[in-house]
């Protein structure tokens, strides 16, 4: 019997006992076929690199799913429910693959594209669990891709009746609350069975009565232990096995020790063990995560779908009229407007116009794609050209835009500081772990009898959850709340690295200036109707703040002609971003831009923006700036704080009014959108933070290059990846309410470490002297974090009120 336990071998693959059916290859054990093929397939690849991340990482395959059970992806209509984006040669699909659970499998995932030529990238989101795999689809299917993930354990999660997100977040919340339950009611169970030891009672019933009710408690705790306590358990597993040591081994070490101390006492005779505090542990450490987890999941909530994005959509109503409209009232059937330089909110069939659809920030390819009427268009595109309607046939996902701007082409790196904090998490449990056992030796030499919960109370008291849970509350909360004050920022990240900008850089058009209720004066010849309505035609085709204001100036003057044809056939639209757009409109070249746009020469001062009509300079029109409310106080308050500059495209007739608000006289104008990205760099090169405020427009470069670059909206249909938060342009003058807010909410977060520190030292006092009892230490460990949890919340919330800030939910 001995000497068959000892000969039982464990897959190479995926740990599990082989039994009596091992398999071997190389060396190397397996339990099935399914384990033995994967090792194969790894090791034909040269990916055996899997095994050196995480021993026996795979998953078990003893019951393998069938391939048959996936022909139902060679259904074209099931495959445009499932992918989120195709063009003649990719398509991008997101999976959920609810076995992900190291770095193993995360680095088997993104190197997909080494076992099938046709996968071309593949990335993983572990806390989803979800991986996103582009694939060529003129080398490989759905079908086979899927198969493939099966093939290797990570079969994808697909319910053809039930695809949202929020729907898997239901199905672990299940699963947690069952966990939650069956912990609840076994620690009920084992005090009600316990209370005559509570009592004192003990020695007054029938020893074996009593024993019995010993083993009915060994009976409730395996339920606890073994399914309810089993995530723990798990990740520090996981993290022992990649040499690190995460929040939950102090917590899994305790709990172990609890258990098989009582398993001792009851069986051995000597006690009643410590099952109730075992079972009273883990079902508080639960409430504990509940809590934590439906914070969080109300902050994410918010973020990814109540508007996170100001950005709304030109919808054509039923009469024909257009109406300005938010993203979240869009529905299916729902007609839009999409100019040029615009985002593509949501899938969508183009029904009139002629599309031209960069894709880059989907695909990372610039070259635009030429859509016929009929054809479908993906969320994510940018129109480059006319004009175009399009038909939504699907509603827009706020989380796939969310996707989108957290892309690592526009991710920046993440601050020191968020770092240091993970570090000193780590350390901080190995303090604990050394503080533990020399308590644990120190009372096994004076008192045997203390030993067992000093020990195990010095692990629980003190576990640094509330360490990792201070940033994402507080920080998550501070995001919510600039959020209902119309500043929307990416990240916590953004935060920590607002509160170290030095340098705050401004464009002029469109960000310090209104966009509307402008001056707009013309000179030169006088237009007829017909160039009017030309003028009009191609300036409706640009969302730059200028042509806008032209679109609108004359548009009334050529509508009150009746006799005017107008027929809208444009054709060679091209905006050349920073100075000018040109198309042929009804067999007329009509051009409108700067100087030197229209006359194809370099002038540093142009007058105004020029109209040019079938090679004939007609004149130009010249718009008198209108600065934003509260745009000077604004500046003279971030003068004692921050250095200023302005970075303008137009000419300096304003220098005059400018120099008043940048006393620092570092104004610079007739910069193109390369000149302000060299503009930044130069700064930084000098040690300085910059921070830079565009309209999105002419400034992606410089709003990517910066250390943080917000985009100024004002009319809200305008996204740019490139930015780290989306201000609207009339909350402009709160700006240094914001910037503040930003920075004494950081100091709000060391107050959070400090007090969490504190209480961990009080804690640790208390039970290095034996003096606390494990399952009151189980009790006060969630209580700190929910704490820290409430602190960060509140303190949050009420700093805000204190700036004047919104916090609250605003009722329509």
């Amino acid at each position: 019997m001995i000497t068959d336990i000892l000969t039982i071998r464990t897959c190479y693959h995926c740990g599990e006992d082989c039994d009596n059916q091992e398999i071997q290859i190389v060396e190397k054990t397996f339990c099935c076929e399914g384990c033995k093929m994967v090792f194969e397939v790894l090791n034909e690849n040269d990916m055996c690199t899997y095994y050196n991340l995480e021993n026996t990482a795979g998953i078990s395959l003893k019951a393998g799913q069938k391939v048959s059970d996936y022909a139902v992806l060679d259904d074209e209509e099931v495959q445009q429910k499932l992918i989120d984006f195709e063009n003649d040669d990719i398509i991008k699909i997101t999976f959920y693959m609810p076995q992900i659970h190291c770095a193993a499998c995360i680095w088997l995932l993104e190197n997909l594209y080494k076992l099938h030529k046709g996968i071309a990238q593949s990335k993983v989101n572990f806390l989803k669990k979800e991986t996103y795999i582009t694939f060529n689809k003129k080398e490989t299917s759905l079908r086979a891709i899927v198969r493939l993930l099966a093939s290797i354990g990570y079969a994808p999660e697909i319910n053809l009746n039930d695809l949202s997100d929020e729907d898997k977040k239901q199905n672990t919340s299940k699963i947690f609350f069952y966990k939650l339950g069956v912990s609840g009611f076994c620690f009920g169970n084992i005090m009600l069975l316990s209370f005559p030891e509570y009592l004192g009672l003990n020695k007054t019933i029938d020893n074996d009565f009593g024993q019995f009710f010993n083993y009915l408690n060994i009976v409730l705790a395996l339920p606890v232990l073994f399914y309810s306590g089993t995530d723990y358990f798990k990740s520090a597993f996981y993290s022992i096995q990649q040499k690190r040591l995460n929040l939950d081994v102090p917590i899994a070490l305790g709990i172990s020790v609890l258990f098989s101390r009582s398993i001792f006492e009851v069986l051995s005779q000597t006690g009643t063990g410590y099952l109730d505090s075992m079972a009273g542990l883990i079902f508080f450490l639960l409430i504990g995560k509940w809590f934590q987890q439906k914070t969080y999941d109300t902050i994410t909530f918010e973020r990814d779908y109540k508007s996170y994005f100001p950005i709304s959509a030109i919808k054509r109503t039923e009469n024909g009229e257009l109406k300005t409209v938010a993203l979240t009232k869009l529905k299916t059937g729902d007609t839009i407007i999409v100019k040029n330089q615009t985002l593509i909110p949501s899938d969508a069939m183009l029904i009139k116009g002629w599309a031209n659809i960069d894709y880059s920030f989907v695909t990372g390819e610039a070259e635009p794609i030429q859509k016929k009427i009929g054809e479908m268009i993906y969320a994510g595109g940018r129109q480059v050209g006319d004009s175009i309607e399009v038909c939504l046939t699907k509603v827009v996902s706020q989380s796939y835009l969310t996707q989108l701007w957290n892309d690592e082409a526009f991710t920046k790196p993440s601050s020191n500081f968020t770092l240091t904090i993970d570090r000193v998490g780590e350390r901080f449990t190995i303090a604990i772990l050394l503080i533990a056992f020399v308590t644990g030796i120190y009372w096994l030499v004076t008192d045997a009898s203390v030993v067992i919960n000093a020990f195990t109370a010095v692990l629980i008291i003190a576990c640094p959850c509330a360490l990792a849970l201070n940033i994402p509350f507080a920080l998550g909360n501070v995001l919510r709340i600039l959020g209902k004050n119309k500043f929307y920022i990416k990240n916590t990240d953004v935060i920590e690295r607002m509160a170290n900008i030095t340098d705050l850089v401004f464009d002029k058009t469109g960000t310090l200036t209104s966009n509307s209720n402008n001056e707009l004066t013309y000179e030169g010849m006088e237009l007829t109707n017909k160039e009017l309505f030309l003028i009009n035609t191609l300036a409706k085709k640009s969302t730059h703040p200028i042509s806008q204001k032209i679109a609108e100036t004359v548009d009334g003057r050529c509508l009150t002609d009746a006799s005017l044809d107008r027929k809208d056939n444009t054709k060679k639209f091209q905006e050349k971003i920073g100075q000018g757009i040109s198309a042929i409109i009804n067999e007329n070249s009509v051009r409108i831009g700067s100087e030197g746009f229209i006359f194809n020469m370099d002038i540093s001062n142009s007058r105004g923006t020029f109209i040019e009509i079938n090679g004939a300079v007609k004149g130009y029109f010249t718009l008198k700036n209108k600065y934003r409310f509260g745009i000077e106080k604004l500046m003279t308050d971030l003068q004692s704080r921050f250095n200023l500059s302005l970075l303008s495209g137009d000419n300096d007739r304003e220098k005059t009014n400018l120099s008043s608000m940048f006393l620092s006289q570092q104004l610079y104008f007739n910069q193109k959108p390369e000149d302000k990205l060299q503009f930044i760099k130069n700064y930084q090169k000098e040690g300085k933070k910059v921070m830079m405020l565009g309209d999105g427009l002419n400034d992606a470069g410089a709003l990517k290059q910066s250390e943080i670059g917000i985009a100024v909206s004002e009319n809200l249909n305008h996204f740019s990846p490139a930015c780290d938060a989306i201000l609207d342009a009339e909350k402009l003058p709160q700006l240094d309410k914001y910037l503040a807010f930003a920075k004494s909410s950081m100091t709000l977060v060391y107050i959070g470490f400090a007090l969490s520190l504190i209480y961990n030292l009080i804690g640790l006092s208390f039970a290095i002297q034996g003096l606390l009892e494990p399952v009151i230490a189980a009790i006060l460990m969630p209580l700190s974090s929910v704490t820290i949890v409430v602190f960060g919340m509140v303190s949050t919330s009420l700093l805000a009120k204190r700036f004047g800030l919104s916090s609250e939910k605003k009722h329509k």
